[in-house]
């Protein structure tokens, strides 16, 4: 299908690109682009698999997934709408380095990547934005390492809590849409680790779990924890 009808709903993209662009440069992306719905759980690009195409993410949330020789998983990064995924693929054409798969469900719009590549050979300054857009992204997957690498389990849990909060919910009260088993494989830890972390936190009135729902309340103690990892 094409790409938009309401160019409304692609504003962000569209507001970013047009800085860069001509009116008839950006019609040529969306002439050559495909809206999906991606249901939660659903993989949007695999890790291993041919980049042909960069992801606009317009609603939903999605997480980085890297798969190792002995089918381990890890969660690099997570990130909210709307973010341009898979910029890296632009630079390093061999193979995706890693999934894209829906947290929650989704709205993407899958860009051609040559087509795009031809934009970007002729915009220096398009060209520029996109690599600070992949730049951006290997910096949150960089700085999870840094935790991992660093920090003790509860500082890495704490760590996650807070950029849920600040960079994917936006607040300090939020429906988690990962599940325990997720955020074990972002803190690089066990599903008992972030079960048994995550009630001693409520025990101690630092944040409190309603199903789904949690909310920190102690954001300083919170911050404290990862200080001292």
């Amino acid at each position: 299908m094409n790409l938009i009808a309401n160019k409304q709903e692609y504003s962000w993209f569209r507001r970013i690109s047009l800085q860069f662009i001509t009116e008839k440069e950006f019609e040529k992306l969306e002439k050559t682009s495909v809206r999906l719905h991606f249901k939660k759980g659903e993989t949007i690009l695999k890790q291993g698999g041919v980049p042909t195409h960069i992801v606009y993410l317009e609603k939903g949330i999605v997480k980085f997934n890297y798969e190792n020789e002995i089918s381990k998983n890890l969660i690099l990064t997570i990130v909210s709408a709307p973010k341009i995924l898979g910029g890296a693929n632009l630079f390093y054409k061999d193979n995706n380095l890693f999934s894209f798969v829906a947290v929650e469900d989704c709205e993407a719009i899958l860009i051609d990547a040559k087509v795009l590549e031809e934009i970007l050979v002729e915009n220096s300054k398009f060209a520029m934005m996109m690599f600070q857009v992949a730049s951006e992204m290997f910096k949150k997957a960089i700085m999870n390492f840094i935790s991992l690498a660093h920090k003790q389990k509860e500082g890495r849990i704490a760590d996650i809590m807070l950029y849920l909060a600040a960079e994917v919910y936006h607040e300090n009260s939020f429906l988690l849409s990962l599940t325990r088993k997720e955020i074990a494989e972002f803190a690089g830890c066990s599903t008992e680790n972030v079960i048994m972390t995550l009630s001693r936190w409520q025990t101690e009135k630092i944040i409190i779990i309603d199903g789904k729902k949690i909310e920190i309340i102690d954001l300083e103690k919170l911050q404290y924890i990862s200080k001292i990892g």
